[in-house]
């Protein structure tokens, strides 16, 4: 997913809207965009709309409530039977807690007859949760990828999200966690939609980090983030070039050799076929 777009649960006139938007994921919230007031009934207006076959080819993610949350259960019992595909958990901060999501997600899954298991994603937004981001992403084979969320990790202790060095350093220590697990990393949501400049920076830098996508909060940041996370022309050119060399060195029986004058080996091109078929999912590469 390039683009993950936020949906607040409580506002069913928006789900078309963001099915037809040309975003990759659809990440619909009932945790912090619904008020508490307002979260059975978002809970069940959702669950309603997710029942049905999606009209368009998109991943579909439900960010539930925390699992201190007396709405925890009953979410995913709600969506459970649904045609959602990913239970995006908030505030990880201990490996048990994917443990018990894991196991309660295989007992309702076995009640409801549900044949595609439910994967997670799980938000690393507190201390603690940075952390042990290493152990969580490593929980359980569910875990599909870390989600960083800058918003609950930085603002109660005061730190600037605009600072740079500071942000890049937390991307960083959440791409290699989740590297460390194998899973995928998502970059944080970009509060600031009058200050496209600065989405597109935070996302370009994401992309050269390894991150697979970022969040969107609002329907203009989309085409942003669908454009940085996608190779440009000199980079699969040169990609192609690896991978070809690779072949002819295989052959060969060499493991190290030269690609535009520079040395290569089986890292440079496991990230070449990487990028490659980043390529052929946007639809760059037909081969």
């Amino acid at each position: 997913m390039r683009s993950k777009l936020f949906v607040p649960g409580s506002r069913p006139e928006l789900f078309p809207k963001a099915m037809a938007s040309a975003a990759d994921g659809i990440s619909f919230d009932l945790e912090d965009a619904v008020a508490e007031s307002a979260k059975a009934d978002a809970r069940a207006q959702l669950a309603s709309y997710l029942s049905q076959p999606p009209s368009a080819s998109k991943q579909l993610l439900v960010r539930i409530n925390a699992q201190d949350s007396i709405h925890y259960l009953a979410d995913l019992e709600a969506l459970v039977a649904t045609h959602v595909q990913i239970i995006n958990l908030p505030k990880a901060e201990d490996p048990e807690q994917i443990l018990r999501l894991a196991d309660t997600l295989q007992q309702l899954e076995q009640r409801a007859g549900r044949r595609v298991p439910l994967t997670i994603l799980a938000n690393i937004e507190s201390p603690r949760g940075l952390r042990q981001a290493a152990a969580i992403a490593a929980a359980h084979p569910r875990v599909m990828g870390l989600q960083l969320g800058f918003a609950d990790l930085l603002e109660p202790l005061g730190i600037d999200r605009h600072a740079v060095n500071v942000i890049q350093q937390i991307q960083l220590s959440v791409r290699l966690a989740a590297g460390e697990a194998g899973v995928a990393a998502y970059d944080a949501a970009y509060a600031a939609i009058n200050r496209p400049e600065g989405y597109r920076d935070e996302a370009v830098y994401a992309r050269r980090l390894g991150f697979a996508g970022k969040s969107c909060i609002h329907p203009s940041q989309i085409a942003l983030a669908n454009e940085a996370f996608v190779p440009n022309r000199d980079e699969i050119a040169k990609a192609q070039r690896i991978v070809a060399a690779a072949g002819d060195a295989a052959r060969a029986g060499v493991g190290a050799y030269q690609v535009d004058g520079q040395m290569v080996d089986a890292p440079f091109v496991r990230r070449a076929e990487m990028l490659l078929a980043q390529a052929r999912q946007a639809g760059l590469l037909t081969h």
